[in-house]
């Protein structure tokens, strides 16, 4: 099972790493050291488990929660915290275990294991098959850093993605934000819903209204919800003409 970890001290992060490692069937994926780079990182790496301190500067662990747990496939939480008194905080944002530091390796073996057999038996009734998990970690929202820490855009309210040097626009219902993701890794992930129209331009298929050619000849798609028209290079009109005409 896949676990990020969460502490704003490096020391308190590394002893975690090092207790996880023990233990057979569990991998650290990620660290973060704010509750806002918890969530970036919890969509980034789809962990089945956050080991998540409560007390950090910023963005603090029971706010991390509240918003992990409103992701469409959200992680197990289990807090990890000094402060006793945040107990009945912690079971209001849905928490599924609670450790106090410092944390030993048999409370922490013994919250995990619970928190695995809960896992396998939900994704044995949901899907009927251990194969599925993929599936259910596929992210729903991108992640986006702004000035208001971590967005996250639902997938459904995307309109297109379009590269510019370094950094990658999502146009979205209520604007645009930059993200660090490229084309090529949004293109392998959600290639069943995006299509790419320019080498630096890649649009979701459910938005897609028409495929035209301006004044000069050059070939543009019409996207519900866009005022501007997106160019469409040569060696992308013929398959995205054949797909506009299936929609």
């Amino acid at each position: 099972m896949k676990v990020l970890i969460v502490d704003d001290e490096k020391l308190a992060r590394e002893r975690l790493v090092r207790m996880v490692s023990t233990l057979e069937g569990y991998k650290v994926v990620a660290e973060a050291a704010n509750g806002n780079e918890a969530v970036h990182k919890a969509v980034q790496f789809a962990p089945d488990i956050v080991l998540l301190d409560i007390r950090m500067p910023g963005s603090d662990g029971l706010e991390a929660g509240a918003q992990l747990a409103r992701l469409s496939s959200p992680p197990a939480v289990v807090f990890c915290t000094a402060f006793g008194e945040h107990a009945i905080e912690a079971i209001n944002v849905n928490a599924s275990g609670y450790l106090l530091k410092p944390v030993r390796r048999e409370a922490l073996c013994e919250v995990l294991s619970k928190i695995g057999r809960v896992n396998i038996v939900q994704r044995r009734f949901i899907t009927g098959s251990d194969s599925a998990e993929t599936a259910l970690k596929k992210r729903t929202h991108i992640s986006a850093k702004t000035r208001r820490g971590i967005e996250l855009i639902p997938l459904s309210e995307v309109r297109f993605f379009q590269a510019d040097h370094k950094y990658v626009t999502v146009r979205h219902d209520k604007g645009e934000v930059l993200i660090d993701d490229t084309l090529r890794d949004l293109e392998s992930e959600f290639g069943d819903r995006l299509v790419r129209i320019h080498r630096n331009a890649l649009v979701m298929m459910d938005h897609l209204e028409a495929l035209e050619r301006d004044t000069t000849g050059h070939y543009q798609v019409r996207m519900r919800g866009v005022e501007e028209k997106l160019d469409v290079s040569r060696r992308h009109v013929s398959g995205l003409r054949r797909l506009v005409q299936s929609l």
